[in-house]
C-alpha cells in the first residue's frame, strides 16, 4: 500500500467515510486460554488476530509499572517463590516489593478455576515496558501489523498510598513507561477512577482515554463528574442497549464493553452497534467480527 493511499484512507476515518475496524481487545491478553496479564498470553492473543490488548498496571516499591490486575498476588492463581499457594494476597504487596521480588512469584502454574480452557504454565507479573517491547519485536518479526494498547490504570481511593501511589504520580509514571517504548499514539489509558482518568488527562499526553463503568447508567452524570469527554465509553456488557450505544456516538465516543465471553453477547452487542469490545476469549470474538 502506498503511502497516499494510506493518507487517502486516514483522511476517510476521520471524515466517516471508512468505519475503523471493529475492536477486539484481548483482556488480560488471553486469560480464557494462557495465564492472565502474561507475556505469553499477550503474544498468544496477537496470534488470535486482536487489534488491541488490554492490559492492567499497578505499580511496584521501587516505581516500577507492573502488569497485574491486583496490586497484590492473587490468592486464586498466584504461588511464592518456594512453590506454597498465596493464601493472603494483601500482605503481598506489590507496592511495598521491589520488581526483582515480585518476579520470585508465579501466577500461571496454578491456573484458574473459572476458565477450564486456560493452559496451566509458569507466569511472572511483567514490566510494562517488557510486554510492549516483546509485542513490538514479534510483530514485527512476523509482519504483523502494528496493535493498539488499552492500559488499565488499577486505583482505588481507598488504595492510595497503601497499595497504590496517588493518582498523578500513577499515571506519570505509566506516562513515563509509555514514552520509552515510543508508542504513545497507539495507546489508551482506562480507569474505573475517575481520579486517574483526570490525571492521565492533565499530562496532555497523546494517549486516548477511556472511561470504564460498572454498574451506573447516568452517562451525562458520569461525564460532568469527569469534567470532560473521553473517546472511549466503556461499559459492563450487561448495561449495553441501544440507547446507550446512541448516547456514546451522540458525544462523539466509541463504546468498547467489557468483559463479553459468550459469542451470542457478541453477536448480539455488535448487531447494537458497538465499536468492539473486550474479551477473555480472543479466539472466539474473531469469529463475530471477521466479515
Amino acid at each position: 500500500m502506498t503511502i497516499s493511499v494510506i493518507l487517502i484512507l486516514a483522511i476517510q476515518v476521520v471524515i466517516g467515510q471508512v468505519q475503523p475496524p471493529f475492536d477486539i481487545q484481548g483482556h488480560r491478553g488471553a486469560r480464557g486460554l494462557l495465564p492472565e496479564n502474561s507475556t505469553a498470553g499477550f503474544l498468544l492473543a496477537v496470534d488470535l488476530g486482536v487489534t488491541t490488548l488490554e492490559i492492567d498496571v499497578v505499580v511496584s516499591g521501587d516505581s516500577t509499572v507492573v502488569v497485574s490486575h491486583e496490586p497484590w498476588m492473587s490468592e486464586t492463581i498466584c504461588s511464592d517463590a518456594t512453590g506454597r499457594a498465596i493464601t493472603d494476597g494483601r500482605s503481598h504487596n506489590i507496592f511495598r516489593l521491589s520488581y526483582e521480588a515480585v518476579a520470585q512469584y508465579d501466577c500461571g502454574s496454578r491456573g484458574h478455576p473459572d476458565f477450564p480452557r486456560q493452559e496451566k504454565r509458569p507466569a511472572v507479573k511483567p514490566r510494562l515496558v517488557d510486554v510492549i517491547n516483546a509485542v513490538e519485536k514479534y510483530t514485527a518479526e512476523h509482519g504483523i501489523e502494528p496493535l493498539q494498547y488499552n492500559i488499565e490504570i488499577k486505583s482505588r481511593p481507598e488504595w492510595d498510598s497503601v497499595f497504590t501511589p496517588a493518582p498523578p504520580v500513577f499515571a506519570q509514571l505509566v506516562h513515563d513507561a509509555v514514552v520509552a517504548t515510543g508508542i504513545m499514539d497507539r495507546v489508551t489509558v482506562q480507569s474505573f477512577d475517575i481520579r486517574s482518568l483526570q490525571a492521565a488527562h492533565r499530562t496532555r499526553a497523546r494517549w486516548k482515554l477511556a472511561l470504564l463503568v460498572a454498574s451506573e447508567t447516568d452517562l451525562a452524570s458520569i461525564l460532568a463528574r469527569l469534567g470532560f469527554t473521553p473517546e472511549v465509553y466503556s461499559p459492563n456488557f450487561r448495561l449495553v442497549d441501544e440507547s446507550t450505544v446512541r448516547a456514546a456516538h451522540a458525544r462523539g465516543m466509541r463504546i468498547v464493553p467489557w468483559t463479553v465471553n459468550e459469542v451470542s453477547d457478541m453477536k448480539r452487542l455488535k448487531a447494537l452497534g458497538v465499536d468492539g469490545l473486550i474479551t477473555d476469549y480472543p479466539d472466539l470474538a474473531r469469529t463475530v467480527s471477521d466479515p
